[in-house]
């Protein structure tokens, strides 16, 4: 077996500069660089390794992933196959896959949109998170949890580093730090989800007297202090949902990046109930959400009923004089 965190098959060299040029581009490329080194792993595990990378390894390499969804493995083949295309830059012969080879893309998870009727609903659940001496914060994390995944529309991963010093009580903003694409921002929090947090921080000082600025805001003692894990964080919004009798319609609870997705919508929602531009908020709403464009932004606006509705009045109000039965002819009976 090969060590985790270094490439050392026969083309290792140019999967190191191909991923440096990536990184020096700006791009984290923290996944692609995770299937890169499996893919160099398993050419390390080859009875014979080749000297090369071929169609026939590639065929051998994507048998392994035959335990993954279709999705996933034409995204993981995808990864590889652009490194492909960079090696073939300087090598005009090298293998590149063909993408039509590749497993078909299957629909992608449909979101669920909360309301805020629905979240209320959820938060007044909150008492079925147990509370023990050895996870006295386990209730009031999950709540402030759900609370700021859905007024803000912050990442899981944003979710769960947030320290103590990350929230200004002064502006009452959160600092979000360094996240996706290499962005930190500051977002203004609503003057009640300010004293939602405000309220946290009282209950988890008396938890921690001696709370420290880095301090995670989404702490366990249960774990030395260290932040709530991706898993457990999921397992409390679980208990809170299945006790709300929120599912989605094929019978599935609905998933922590659905509170972003709601985030979201529901702002195009209120934008269009109070009669705002809402082409031109969107570059606000993708400077929120930490967006690079709104062509990432553009991802979550997912066409709802209720957004169906505003946009297709807007368009009667603006344009519907212009739309006219036409005359009818007397051979149109015919």
């Amino acid at each position: 077996m090969i060590a985790n965190d270094s490439f050392q098959s026969s083309i290792s060299t140019e999967f190191t500069n191909y991923i440096d040029l990536k990184q020096t581009l700006g791009r984290s490329f923290e996944t692609q660089s995770y299937i890169l080194l499996k893919l160099d792993q398993f050419l390390c595990n080859l009875t014979a390794q080749p000297a090369d990378f071929t169609a026939e390894t590639f065929g051998q390499w994507g048998h392994t992933l035959e335990s993954l969804c279709s999705n996933v493995r034409r995204a993981w083949m995808r990864v590889v196959m652009n490194f492909c295309l960079y090696r073939r830059r300087s090598n005009p012969t090298c293998f590149v896959p063909d993408s039509n080879q590749f497993p078909i893309a299957q629909p992608t998870v449909q979101p669920y949109i909360f309301s805020d009727v629905e979240i209320a609903n959820v938060l007044s659940q909150i008492d079925h998170i147990p509370v023990t001496a050895r996870s006295p914060l386990r209730a009031a994390v999950t709540r402030i949890a759900v609370i700021l995944l859905y007024t803000t529309g912050i990442r899981r991963g944003e979710l769960l580093r947030l320290t103590v010093a990350d929230y200004d009580s002064s502006g009452q903003t959160l600092m979000i730090r360094s996240s996706k694409f290499h962005k930190s921002r500051i977002l203004p929090l609503p003057d009640d989800v300010a004293r939602e947090v405000e309220r946290f921080l009282k209950v988890h000082k008396s938890v921690r007297p001696q709370l420290p600025a880095n301090a995670p805001l989404l702490c366990s003692p249960y774990c030395g202090g260290r932040s709530y894990t991706a898993t457990q964080l999921r397992k409390n919004i679980h208990i809170l949902l299945n006790s709300a009798e929120i599912k989605k319609p094929d019978g599935r609870l609905p998933r922590i990046h659905d509170f972003r997705f709601s985030f979201a919508v529901n702002a195009i929602l209120r934008w269009y109930r109070n009669g705002f531009d809402v082409q031109a908020k969107l570059p606000f709403l993708a400077t929120y959400m930490g967006h690079v464009s709104i062509l990432s932004t553009y991802y979550y606006l997912k066409f709802v009923p209720q957004l169906a509705r505003f946009a297709s009045d807007i368009f009667a109000a603006n344009y519907g004089l212009l739309i006219q039965e036409p005359e009818r002819r007397e051979y149109d009976e015919f």
